[in-house]
């Protein structure tokens, strides 16, 4: 358990080094204390803050996860605290960037107060818990010890004397044995004395944080079910689970434990991967041409079984060990299946893994199992349900001739969804076997045939007759109906683009337009490629077919070499626009169709910047050898353009997942605190692309 809890730690700490920067803290603690009357002290902690940076305030506001600064005592007989400790400053209180609702914290200095009973000479000891921020960014959680001498305990007088402070630098919790009573600040003040979160109170707000995270990590792998990788495998678990369940009991079993392989698998193999592969590890597998080889006839195979070609069984060897060892054979199936999902769903669910660290990243030490469980479980959920579903239909189809057209139809399915694997081997390799028109052309047909069958035009061997009405009629059911129109409808909207439409809602599904060789007024030329007047930059013969049609459309010369980019700014006086993605990456083509087509973003990308397309998965463009090097981030030696962009992303920029943006000068300097990640806002991104440029136009006058 201790090696597992290591290497999340691993996967977690190298994750937060995506977008990382040397950043010194921005505070300075001073911590005193003195006599009041008698036996009463005052301890005092004191925080001065560089310019632009602020704590958040003891009841911070906005939406629940600031992390406000707590205090925590070590348990002293000498020196017990008094009453509620204060804060005291100029409180700000203000909306903040990124979260929701008013926030109050204080910048330049603030001041916290507490009283103790002190009865003999000692040494107050603490930890400080606390997060400073900017207006851009938050740094992470910190923890100061401190340490103050009471030397004048035993003296009657009244005298108020300023006592030795002893401030140490170490980031070590001091383990906290007393707490502070806590009360309810009244209303916000521009000036105000506000009580202090303690032990207990911490307790509390971690519960609440985590609970935050529990959901926010549902609600991601709940979204990623109806990413294209992910919603690929549903037909592929159903037909599984169809055939495996053959009772209520067995069907609840087997989706448990397949609900409860997904979990396993996220928060265990995905660690051990990245600690022993790298950090890119499965977005490598995921995207290999040979992986999606290897997918595309996994997935034909099925989809010709569902059709009633052939029964997929195991061999007889395999049966009788089955019988002696039913229940692990049982689990190893169902954990395969759970493992294929997972390799195929991470080139889509790589951003929201990415976002829930960052909400990880503010949480406490249980916030890692809180954000990781509550993703698996809702990337597992969908599928237990799923998975329950099969067992109820073997009840009502006791014939079996609906659940025959229910496999007919993931039959359909199950092939249309094969070709995106084969599309993503042969746009690796430059193969140019499955080009945009025929691509579209292939679903066109497989849409019309499930339509056709779901009317009951076609019939396969093992259909049986349709239900009959009171008078001996064939009737369609009206599930049955609707399932057939989106079927036909979905032909009739792809049609368009066999001449050129761009077909927005599935673009990140279908070949690049530069594959397809007719558009629809684009002159006698081709789509995309030898009709578009694109420089040739380097690469540029085997990659402007990639390029986003939006790009073509609007004429935005790219660059596809970084080098070639930075002599191109320097000859121009632009900054640079990175743009690291991927020939697979299905969240780079949606930011393309849904941000870059924005004519605000378009128009500043195309007159501002120079723009450089980094791809990190060409395999198929070899380095010349005097480029060649070893890389430490990949442990190899980069020999590929792909290879060189991804070392270059990982080495230069501290970030390895697609699509990533980061703006740089000539001079390779970064325009940016941060990097843009999938945030498929047009309006976010021109008030990002302003910012840069107005960077820009600061340091190159």
């Amino acid at each position: 358990m201790h090696k597992i809890a290591l290497l999340l730690f691993v996967l977690l700490t190298g994750a937060l080094q995506v977008q990382a920067q040397i950043i010194k803290d921005p505070t300075t603690w001073t911590f005193s204390a003195k006599k009041i009357n008698g036996d009463q002290y005052e301890l005092t902690i004191d925080c001065k803050l560089k310019p632009e940076w602020h704590l958040w305030s003891i009841d911070p506001g906005g939406d629940g996860l600031l992390i406000p600064p707590s205090f925590t005592f070590d348990k002293n007989k000498l020196a017990v605290p008094t009453g509620k400790l204060k804060e005291k400053g100029k409180r700000i209180d203000k909306e903040f960037p990124g979260t929701d609702g008013i926030t109050h914290f204080y910048e330049n200095r603030v001041t916290y107060t507490q009283a103790f009973k002190v009865t003999g000479n000692t040494t107050i000891k603490g930890n400080v818990h606390y997060q400073s921020c900017d207006h851009t960014q938050c740094l992470k959680p910190e923890d100061k010890a401190f340490s103050v001498e009471i030397t004048d305990a035993a003296a009657d007088t009244a005298a108020k004397e300023n006592v030795t402070v002893v401030d140490t630098l170490t980031k070590d919790s001091a383990k906290a044995q007393t707490t502070v009573p806590v009360a309810t600040p009244s209303s916000p003040a521009t000036t105000t004395e506000t009580t202090a979160t303690t032990t207990d109170s911490m307790k509390q707000s971690g519960e609440s944080s985590n609970l935050y995270l529990l959901i926010s990590g549902l609600g991601y792998g709940l979204i990623s079910v109806f990413t294209p990788c992910v919603f690929a495998m549903l037909p592929m678990t159903v037909s599984f689970f169809l055939k495996r369940s053959k009772d209520r009991k067995t069907g609840i079993k087997n989706a448990l434990l397949y609900s409860l392989s997904i979990i396993l698998i996220f928060t265990i193999l995905g660690a051990l991967i990245s600690f022993t592969l790298g950090g890119n590890a499965l977005n490598g597998i995921a995207t290999n041409w040979i992986v999606n080889l290897f997918f595309f006839a996994i997935f034909m195979i099925f989809g010709i079984s569902f059709l009633g070609a052939f029964e997929i069984t195991l061999p007889s060897s395999w049966s009788t060990a089955t019988d002696k060892n039913a229940n692990t054979n049982s689990f190893l199936g169902i954990f395969f299946m759970a493992m294929t999902l997972v390799i195929v769903s991470f080139s889509c669910t790589g951003p929201f893994i990415g976002n829930l660290v960052v909400s990880i990243s503010n949480g406490g030490k249980m916030a890692a199992f809180f954000g990781f469980f509550g993703f698996s479980l809702g990337m597992a959920l969908p599928f237990s349900l799923f998975a329950l579903f099969p067992s109820w239909l073997n009840k009502l189809s006791q014939q079996g001739g609906w659940l025959n057209a229910v496999k007919v139809t993931f039959g359909i399915v199950e092939i249309a969804l094969a070709l995106k694997f084969l599309s993503n081997a042969d746009l690796a390799n430059g193969w140019r076997l499955l080009d945009r028109e025929i691509f579209i052309a292939i679903w066109m047909v497989l849409s019309l045939v499930l339509g056709f069958y779901l009317l009951g035009i076609i019939r396969f061997s093992h259909d049986t007759e349709l239900p009959k009405n009171d008078w001996g009629l064939p009737y369609l059911s009206i599930p049955r109906l609707f399932f057939a129109i989106s079927a036909l409808s979905f032909a009739v909207y792809l049609m368009p683009g066999l001449w050129g439409a761009p077909l927005k809602g599935m673009s990140a599904m279908l070949p690049p337009m530069g594959t397809q060789d007719f558009v629809m007024g684009s002159g006698s030329g081709g789509g995309g490629g030898e009709a578009h007047a694109a420089p040739q930059h380097k690469y540029a013969d085997k990659l402007h077919i990639y390029e986003p049609e939006i790009s073509k459309k609007y004429g935005l010369e790219t660059y596809y070499d970084y080098n070639e980019a930075l002599a191109a700014s320097k000859k121009a006086k632009k900054p640079i626009f990175l743009d690291f993605t991927g020939i697979n990456c299905v969240n780079c083509r949606k930011m393309e169709a849904q941000v870059w087509s924005d004519p605000e973003v378009m128009k500043r990308m195309k007159e501002n910047f120079i723009v450089a397309s980094l791809f990190s998965d060409v395999d198929n463009i070899a380095l010349p050898e005097a480029e060649q090097y070893q890389s430490a981030y990949l442990g190899a030696k980069v020999t590929t353009l792909g290879d060189r962009n991804e070392d270059l992303q990982a080495t230069k920029f501290n970030s390895n997942s697609q699509p990533f943006y980061f703006f740089i000068d000539e001079d390779e300097k970064q325009l940016a605190d941060k990097g843009y990640g999938y945030e498929p806002d047009p309006a976010k991104f021109v008030i990002h692309l302003d910012k840069v440029l107005a960077r820009y136009k600061e340091l190159h006058p």
